[in-house]
């Protein structure tokens, strides 16, 4: 459920019709609803309530928006990192030092020295290196680092292979088979804790199935580990349940993964932490745009909007599916392709798909917008960076602003010498 509702024909935003947002911040702007994003953020949580000790995480990677981290701060949330500046905006937003989980795959020294001085709660170590570095910026510091080992179970997600993180091939964490001897010598430095594992195989996941694979292998290791001595009281199960985009899509609800986790988990009396991102913020945003013009096409016309893949890069880099609606449908319909004005053939947000009937003038939006959508945007073709509001009932702020391209410009250089 969201509250992206029409009232009276028009597409609301809570209280908030959206041509009033365009008309006073104009087009493309993405849109946030705050009661959305609270209710997702309260339906996850309520989903974990038969497990006794957790720690959900906010993937920050997915909506980075101060205004929206504040509303899940708010809630309680945690934030999970994957670099010094998604750590510094975390701390900005008001969340705790302490609720921070950095994890990554290429965390710099200066982000790993950033961490400590910053006091976060836990390192997800993606490989023995990293581990012997951060080691050593910890003894030169005085201070130990709270730690897990990320292992990659080699289990198929059964998502887009560029979204996919728990196969073998995948660059992500080390092979479990190799986890025990890594977790041995890593727990003999000083100044690491190593406290537990950590997995995460991919995101978007429509079933369960993967999953509760990947934790029974993640589950076999933490008996593998305290036999051989070690204390295991904390493990770290990832994010990646996926969100409906087409209106048939049925993912596995929240309350089925958390009963799943109950479960699968119920023996390993440790702290279970997550990693949810696009489950709490993919429906609580929409991308507000205008069409342009409809052109003639060979096959079908083509809807050409303002907005392009520099402010939604999904579908140009996993043709992914954006629920495509006019603002003031009519009831009629048409089949089109809908595109963008970047000089990119990939600019194309759907083919010969049937939408809402649209002129010149309307004004459109694409839903399921509020994950990997603004944080994703550039300036591609000089455009200034998509701006983004948050609505509150009957009010709304921008809590981003549009970028001029002349404001980007004004940062470049042309060197003295070339006359």
């Amino acid at each position: 459920m969201d509250h992206f509702e029409y009232r009276d024909g028009v597409l609301h935003a809570e209280d908030i019709p959206l041509p009033q947002i365009a008309e006073e911040i104009g087009t493309p702007v993405y849109v946030y609803s705050r009661a959305t994003l609270e209710r997702h953020a309260q339906v996850f949580a309520d989903a974990l309530k038969d497990i006794p000790k957790k720690h959900i995480a906010f993937a920050i990677k997915c909506n980075p928006n101060l205004g929206v981290l504040r509303v899940l701060a708010r809630q309680g949330y945690g934030a999970d990192v994957v670099s010094g500046g998604e750590l510094e905006r975390a701390l900005a937003a008001g969340m705790a030092a302490e609720d921070i989980v950095f994890s990554g795959v290429g965390k710099t020294r200066a982000e790993l020295a950033l961490g400590l001085d910053r006091g976060i709660g836990q390192f997800n170590i993606e490989h023995e290196p990293e581990g012997v570095a951060l080691s050593e910026i910890a003894v030169g510091k005085e201070t130990t680092a709270r730690a897990v080992l990320r292992v990659n179970p080699d289990v198929d997600a059964g998502t887009h292979a560029k979204i996919s993180t728990g196969k073998a091939e995948n660059k992500f964490g080390v092979g479990i088979d190799a986890a025990p001897a890594i977790f041995d010598r890593l727990s003999a430095l000083p100044g690491l804790k190593m406290r537990g594992v950590a997995l995460h195989i991919g995101s978007q996941l429509t079933s369960l199935d993967p999953l509760e694979a990947a934790f029974a292998r993640v589950g076999r290791l933490v008996a593998e580990l305290r036999a051989a001595g070690h204390s295991i009281t904390h493990v770290d199960l990832g994010g990646g349940l996926g969100v409906p985009y087409r209106p048939e899509d049925n993912p596995p609800t929240p309350a089925e993964y958390g009963a799943m986790v109950a479960r699968v988990t119920k023996d390993w009396d440790v702290t279970l932490m997550f990693e949810p991102g696009r489950v709490i913020a993919g429906n609580t945003g929409v991308l507000l745009t205008e069409v342009l013009w409809v052109k003639p096409g060979a096959v079908s016309p083509f809807v050409i909007v303002d907005a392009a893949m520099n402010d939604l890069a999904r579908p140009a880099l996993y043709d992914a599916y954006h629920d495509f609606v006019a603002v003031r449908p009519t009831g009629e319909k048409m089949t089109a392709s809908i595109v963008g004005p970047v000089c990119e053939t990939g600019d194309t947000f759907a083919r010969d798909r049937v939408i809402d009937k649209v002129a010149a003038g309307d004004l459109a939006a694409f839903r399921t917008a509020g994950a990997y959508g603004a944080t994703m945007a550039s300036t591609y073709n000089s455009r200034s960076l998509v701006p983004e509001v948050l609505v509150d009932g009957d009010r709304y702020v921008t809590v981003a602003d549009r970028i001029a391209a002349g404001t980007i410009m004004a940062a470049e250089r042309v060197p003295d010498w070339i006359d």
